[in-house]
Formats: C-alpha cells, sequence, structure tokens
C-alpha cells in the first residue's frame, strides 16, 4: 500500500512538475479572483459623490492591478536573470530578438495577475458603476425629472441616498452600466485569448527544438534548478558548520547533518567569478551539434573539457 500511494505521489509530482508554468498561472489567477471578491465584498464601498466616484471607481480597478503587475515581475526570477546580464556583461551576448523573447516572457508571466483583476473587476461591475454613474446622461432616461446635476446622478450607486422621487431608475441605471462594464469585461477576454494564441502560434513557428525537445528542455532547467538549490542549502551549511567550529570549537549537529558532513567533506568555497559565469541570461546554444540548456550546463561542458579560453570568452564578466 505504501509502495503504491508512493509511485501515485511521484506521478502526480513529475505531472506537476511537466506543468508548472500553467498551474502557477492558474493559482496566481485563482487567488486573484479569490482577493477581488474578497474587496468587493468588505472593502469596496464608493462614495457616491460627485467627483470622487470617478477617481475611487478607477482607483478600484487599475491599482491593485499595477501593484500585481509589479509584484509578478519582481518575483519572476528572469527578472533578475535579465538584470544581472545587463550589468555583468552589459547584455553583449544578448540580440535584440533574445532580449524581445525574454521580456515578453517577463511581462506576459506578470501580467496574468492585474488581467485576472481587471476583467473580475468589470464583469462584476460594481467599480465601473460607481466610477461612471454621475457621467449617464439623465435625457435618455425617460420621465427622469430634468435639471437634475452630476451630483444627483453620483448618488444611485448607493441606493439608500438616491432620492425617493427617482429610485425607480436606480435599476435601469445599474443595469445599463454594467452592460457596458461587462461588454468590456468580455471583449478584453476575448482580446487576450487572440493575443495569447498569436504568441504561441509565434513561439512554436520560431523556436529552433521540436515540441518534445522543448518539453525536455523544459524539464531539464526544472530539475537542474531543484537539484541546484537543495545542493546549494547543503553546502552553504557545510562552510557554515567550518565558520561555527573555528569560532567555538565545536557545533551542534542533527544526525542528518553529520551524515551530510562526512559526505561532503571536500566542499570548497566558490569565487565570485564562477557565481558570476552561471549568472544571468541564457537562451538554447548548441555546441558541436549538442544542447547546451542553461548557463551552469554551458559551464560544466567547457569545465569537462578544461576549455579555459572559451569560458573566458564565453562567460566572463566585463571589467
Amino acid at each position: 500500500m505504501a509502495a503504491l500511494i508512493t509511485e501515485n505521489f511521484k506521478f502526480v509530482s513529475l505531472f506537476f512538475k511537466s506543468k508548472d508554468v500553467m498551474i502557477f498561472n492558474g493559482l496566481i489567477a485563482l487567488g486573484t479572483v479569490a482577493s477581488q471578491t474578497m474587496y468587493n465584498i468588505f472593502a469596496f464601498d464608493c462614495p457616491c459623490s460627485s467627483g470622487r466616484n470617478y477617481l475611487y471607481g478607477l482607483a478600484a480597478i487599475g491599482v491593485p492591478a499595477l501593484a500585481f503587475y509589479l509584484v509578478g515581475i519582481m518575483l519572476n526570477k528572469s527578472t533578475w536573470d535579465l538584470v544581472s546580464e545587463c550589468r555583468l556583461r552589459r547584455c553583449r551576448k544578448l540580440s535584440g530578438a533574445a532580449a524581445f523573447a525574454v521580456l515578453g516572457t517577463i511581462i506576459g508571466r506578470a501580467a496574468v495577475a492585474p488581467v485576472t483583476w481587471t476583467v473580475i473587476s468589470l464583469l462584476r461591475g460594481e467599480a465601473y458603476v460607481c466610477a461612471l454613474s454621475e457621467f449617464v446622461d439623465p435625457s435618455t432616461l425617460e420621465g427622469f425629472p430634468s435639471g437634475q446635476g452630476l451630483e444627483v446622478m453620483a448618488r444611485f450607486p448607493c441606493k439608500a441616498t438616491v432620492p425617493q422621487e427617482m429610485q425607480g431608475f436606480w435599476a435601469e441605471i445599474e443595469r445599463r452600466l454594467k452592460y457596458e462594464s461587462q461588454l468590456l469585461g468580455w471583449l478584453m477576454v476575448a482580446g487576450m485569448a487572440v493575443v495569447l494564441f498569436l504568441l504561441l502560434c509565434m513561439k512554436r513557428c520560431c523556436s529552433p527544438l521540436g515540441y518534445q525537445q522543448e518539453a525536455y528542455w523544459s524539464q531539464f532547467r526544472s530539475n537542474e534548478h531543484d537539484l541546484f538549490q537543495r545542493t546549494a542549502d547543503v553546502h552553504s551549511r557545510i562552510l557554515a558548520v567550518e565558520s561555527v567550529k573555528s569560532y567555538f570549537g565545536f557545533v551542534a549537529l542533527e544526525k542528518e547533518e553529520k551524515q551530510q558532513l562526512e559526505e561532503h567533506q571536500n566542499a570548497s568555497p566558490i569565487s565570485s567569478t564562477e557565481w558570476n559565469r552561471i549568472t544571468g541570461i541564457c537562451l538554447y546554444r548548441e555546441k558541436k551539434g549538442l544542447p547546451l540548456y542553461s548557463r551552469l550546463n554551458k559551464w560544466a561542458q567547457y569545465s569537462m573539457e578544461n576549455n579555459i579560453d572559451a569560458m573566458e570568452k564565453e562567460m566572463d564578466t566585463l571589467s
């Protein structure tokens, strides 16, 4: 039974690893929908005042979307890879097409949450109704009392503040504005779907790799990242043990840490030059017909060949 559970868990893990971008984007979208719903229920409160409604409604849609966008850019590893590439090598190895592809990836992933927030806000309609209620033309409402200014129209998002003689127009105004809001929301969904489809087609057509190799590349980089993080954690712990031991004369270790220390006694500090060589952008390259899937992969190939000249030419930073 335990073996069966383990095998099933491995299968599920592999599935989610192979779909990591799709799952990650899906979780971001779901989290954004939940956040938007909670905000509308607990925090959204239209001021129902002329001049304030418009600013409040736009802020309710635009400010969280902008915040989500900036956070998405900051949390994207490719952002800092690109920054490091430009800082260390002044982007000399990065062509215009490669830079466009990297920026497109960063912007595309960062746009998931803000687009979701904006679309859900428009489909719900509360912020749009709040923002544009004062701009509804009273002359288009049959039987609406004449001579009513913006201040009266601005009260309609708050039904309780609408004058009694105008209560009958509340449903019509809300229905009209929600129609406009939801229409914009669905048009935005359709536009993003078309753009996403065209970009995906361009990516498949322009990629030098077949579908299977591209999937393998994604799996390789995911596995390399996981193994690198785990190994870096052990390596840093071993060096930390040496520092603490040299100061106190001993170090308090758990059983597992003692085993790691015994197995990896040859761990040594890594120079900044070597760290910089594996830091930055690395798009797909080939060397003698064999693929180089990452900067670490390239570094390993050059190291095994003891090709110092190529290492310095391809991977060193500019002084």
